[in-house]
Parts: C-alpha cells; structure tokens; sequence
C-alpha cells in the first residue's frame, strides 16, 4: 500500500537545484562551441556529419539555448524531452566506443553513458516538471 504523505519539504528547492546542476553542463559546452566555431566544425566533419557548420550551430542552440531555457524553467518538460533526444543522439554519434580500441576506447565509453544517464534525468525532470521555481509555474505552464 502507498500512502501519500503530501510534498517532502524543500522539494523545490530540490527541483530547482536539479535543474541548474544538469544544465550547467550543456551551458558551459554550448558557450564554448561559439568560441571555437571552426575546430568544432572541423571535428563534426571528421565523424562524418553532414554540413558541419549547420551542426555545430545546432549544437549551440541545443546547449546553450536549450539548457538557458531549461534552467529558467521555460518549457521545461517539452524542451527536457527535446535535449534527451539530442543527447541520446550525440552519445550514439560522438561516442562510439564500439568502434575503437585502447583508451580511447574506455573514455568515448564512459562519456557514452554518462549522456545516457543525463537522458535519465532529463526524462526524470519530463515526470516532475519544473518545480515551483520556474517561469513555466509562474505563468502556470509547470
């Protein structure tokens, strides 16, 4: 039997700090590819990416744009879904360690899944929404 206590205290505080730790990282590396447009361009053309360009700017709207928004708490469950499906993706395009040997091999798989557990908590975050502290719960969208 599951009795239902009503909210645990300070889980939007959780929520929220949830929120801003998981986006830091795609906020800092999204800010990052703007500076070094070129050799990102350059390293998505090596793994085989049509129109490079075109993909590290996706990239950057994905990261930086997308993780800025999450972190406000804006649109949160759809765009938390959004950059699930992005990371998923970018785990089995950027990190194939299937493909390699070596310690190359070992690192391509550890960042492999850390990507798969970011998606974890992205669609975690899709369940419980954005929490008190979010522009979508302000306007009643959370």
């Amino acid at each position: 039997m599951v009795v239902n206590c009503g909210e645990k205290a300070g889980s939007d505080q959780l929520i929220l700090a949830a929120r801003l730790s998981m986006m830091l990282l795609f906020i800092l590396f999204g800010y990052e590819k703007i500076g070094s447009y070129g050799s990102m361009a350059a390293h998505f053309g090596q793994l085989g990416l049509p129109l490079p360009d075109v993909a590290v700017l996706v990239a950057v709207i994905m990261e930086l744009g997308v993780g800025l928004a999450i972190a406000a708490g804006v649109y949160t469950r759809p765009l938390a879904v959004l950059l699930a499906v992005y990371t998923m993706i970018t785990a089995l395009v950027g990190h194939r360690f299937w493909s390699m040997s070596g310690q190359q091999a070992v690192d391509a798989e550890i960042n492999f899944f850390k990507n798969v557990s970011i998606v974890g908590g992205l669609l975690l975050l899709y369940v419980t929404g954005p929490g008190r502290f979010s522009i979508d719960r302000r306007f009643g969208l959370g």
